[in-house]
């Protein structure tokens, strides 16, 4: 059984260089993983949103984050308030969920302003990339290396040392 791996993000990644990236692990992955994206427009975000505004636009891209997912969807959420885990520990979380008949593993990112509750609330995992902060954008090809790195570490290879 092939495991599937989906990234649903808020967004587009408007840098060449970090397109390169995203593509580079992508076709690394090719012979681990089938990876696919989903990327969902961002709101606009007028200067000095109210809260209400905020809440709003942050539920506005939860709803539409939650209806790219399926119910036997494994939702690793990235979220400031998630777990921080070592790039190890990343390879053992997708080697157990691999090993306990998950198929279908979705990372999320969402928006700029945050995601909703509802999200928090059909996710599966909270994961913290980082405590450092880093755009949307790089936070994808990041979290494309990740997983990269974690299937290399699962098949023995030598890329992570």
């Amino acid at each position: 059984m092939t495991t599937s791996v989906r990234i649903i993000s808020v967004g587009k990644i408007k840098d060449k260089y970090l397109q390169d990236g995203v593509a580079e692990y992508t076709k690394r992955l090719s012979t681990f993983i089938n990876l696919e994206f989903v990327e969902i427009p961002d709101e606009r975000i007028p200067d000095n949103p109210s809260s209400a505004l905020i809440k709003k636009i942050v539920d506005k891209e939860g709803e539409k984050i939650l209806t790219s997912l399926k119910d036997n969807d494994y939702v690793i959420l990235l979220d400031l308030k998630g777990e921080v885990l070592s790039s190890e520990t990343l390879a053992d979380k997708i080697k157990s969920l691999e090993l306990s008949g998950t198929s279908k593993i979705v990372f999320v990112i969402g928006g700029s302003l945050g995601v909703s509750e509802n999200l928090i609330k059909r996710s599966n995992f909270r994961f913290c990339l980082s405590s450092l902060t880093f755009t949307h954008q790089m936070a994808k090809m990041i979290l494309t290396e990740q997983i990269y790195r974690a299937y290399s570490i699962n098949s023995g290879g030598k890329y992570h040392r």
